[in-house]
């Protein structure tokens, strides 16, 4: 009876992240005996193996308490005692309590220690050991932090102490910045989502991993800034490592560089391509012969350091003429913004300080994958002053069906599609319609309706909205017009 109702309890207490799986499924016995004893529990680890994840949960009816610690066939990897039943190990990051770093074959260890049993007792365990072989987008919570749909509200570029970012210390003086600081900046500015970016390396991994569980309203996706000396590119979702060395022989073109992020599950998105390169600022700009853009998922239209070294946002350093050349070449490519901030401490209304611009996302659910999909899938908008409430979507419908902003819409020659403008926080006067670049002379209506007429080729509609003084406030992506027959 006693060991019915253990197992009992496993299954009723199984989390919902215990869903998926596992590799493989250790079960046993903690018994009296076992009483302030350390429990060798071995398992094999096979060749490719680059992320494990380790599940446990034990019957706490009888007063038995288990701590958890793991070893490597080398080395000690990690001691969590009681405070976690769940943890990850990987080559560039780990659970809080573990050590990151490579992950050999052969027999490991899960380490049980037991501080009490009963004399007589014996509680069921059950250890859940998941492999990961293939690289692809992960996140540092064991799930969604929102399950809902929803416009999520986030910033996809910045710079902390493990590259150039720096605030003031104590002391006044300019020190590097960690990590934390960067993350407390974005819970104040009310965002959902952030990506730390640092330059080529993986490092600031193991601070976000550590941060994650303490800010759990705010998601981090892991990011990096792959700086070539042709352009910058952010690379969203994947934690193992990328060669940056473009032109070195391990890198020898764009497209080896742009196959190895697609084949570790990123988003690759250029970072302002309309910097100036050389000199003045050493690969910038986005000069790469050869690129691929259709491995190209998104382009930083606006950067709050360029807003600020121009003294507003559209002027030589905007990266929408360079996003929308591509658009005419017939690209689909989401346009997103991103601070670039290097000091997490700046004023929240200077340009380029955490959230300025914000990207907003329209995603399934705010985990990495759902804002992943939503930034592939066009669901966004630029909200360039990083406000909490204002709004922009687009809809369209024709004979053959609808689509939102982000998506495709048939539509035959000469016919009249539908457009309807949703807009929070801004007025309608100031909305643009913009097709192919070119700015329409079309009113949209009390209702938010407009009509475009299809030509007879490939085509895009999307909106801007500016104030009564002319200023750019928000950024849409089009909607896709294809023709039909």
């Amino acid at each position: 009876m006693v060991r019915w109702l253990a197992l009992l309890f496993l299954l009723m207490a199984a989390p919902a992240w215990a869903e998926a799986k596992p590799d493989l499924v250790l079960t046993g016995q903690v018994r009296g005996a076992d009483h302030q004893t350390y429990k060798p529990v071995t398992f094999d680890v096979p060749d490719g193996v680059i992320r494990l994840t380790v599940e446990v949960d034990y019957a706490r009816d009888q007063k038995t308490v288990v701590d958890l610690g793991l070893l490597d066939p080398v080395r000690f990897r990690g001691w969590s005692g009681g405070n976690k039943k769940r943890f990850t190990v990987s080559a560039e990051d780990a659970t809080p309590s573990y050590l990151p770093g490579p992950l050999p074959a052969g027999r490991w260890t899960l380490l049980l220690g037991v501080p009490n049993a009963r004399p007589g007792s014996a509680a069921a365990y059950e250890a859940k050991i998941t492999f990961e072989r293939r690289p692809g987008a992960v996140g540092f919570a064991p799930g969604p932090l929102k399950a809902a749909p929803g416009w999520y509200r986030g910033d996809l570029h910045m710079h902390t102490a493990h590259s150039d970012g720096s605030c003031l210390a104590q002391s006044g003086v300019r020190a590097p910045c960690p990590v934390y600081r960067t993350v407390e900046a974005a819970k104040a500015r009310g965002l959902d989502f952030i990506a730390i970016t640092d330059h080529n390396t993986t490092s600031h991994y193991e601070a976000m991993a550590e941060l994650q569980p303490a800010f759990d309203q705010l998601l981090l996706i892991p990011g990096r800034e792959i700086t070539t000396f042709q352009g910058h590119a952010n690379v969203f979702g994947p934690t193992a490592f990328i060669d940056f060395r473009l032109g070195d022989p391990s890198v020898p073109d764009i497209r080896a560089l742009q196959g190895a992020v697609a084949a570790a599950g990123g988003l690759f998105s250029i970072n302002h391509p309309s910097s100036p390169s050389g000199e003045q600022c050493m690969g910038c700009g986005w000069t790469v012969p050869g690129t691929d853009y259709d491995q190209v998922q998104s382009i930083e239209v606006a950067n709050g350091g360029s807003q600020r070294a121009q003294g507003g946002v559209e002027g030589p350093l905007f990266g929408v003429p360079f996003w929308e050349a591509r658009l005419k070449a017939g690209h689909r490519i989401t346009a997103v913004g991103g601070s670039d901030n290097h000091d997490a401490g700046l004023a929240p209304d200077t340009p380029g300080a955490v959230g300025r611009p914000t990207t907003v996302v329209h995603a399934a659910e705010l985990s990495t994958a759902g804002i992943l999909a939503g930034i592939r899938a066009g669901r966004v908008f630029i909200d360039l002053d990083g406000t909490r409430d204002r709004m922009l979507d687009l809809s369209a419908r024709s004979k053959s069906g609808q689509a939102m902003m982000g998506g495709v819409l048939i539509a035959k020659p000469d016919e009249t599609v539908a457009f309807t403008a949703s807009l929070t926080g801004g007025e309608r006067a100031g909305l643009e319609v913009i097709r192919d670049g070119t700015r329409l002379p079309v009113a949209v209506g009390p209702s938010g309706a407009f009509t475009v007429k299809m030509g007879d080729k490939a085509s895009w509609v999307r909106l801007n909205l500016r104030d009564a003084g002319g200023r750019l406030l928000l950024i849409g992506n089009p909607i896709y017009l294809r023709v039909g027959r």
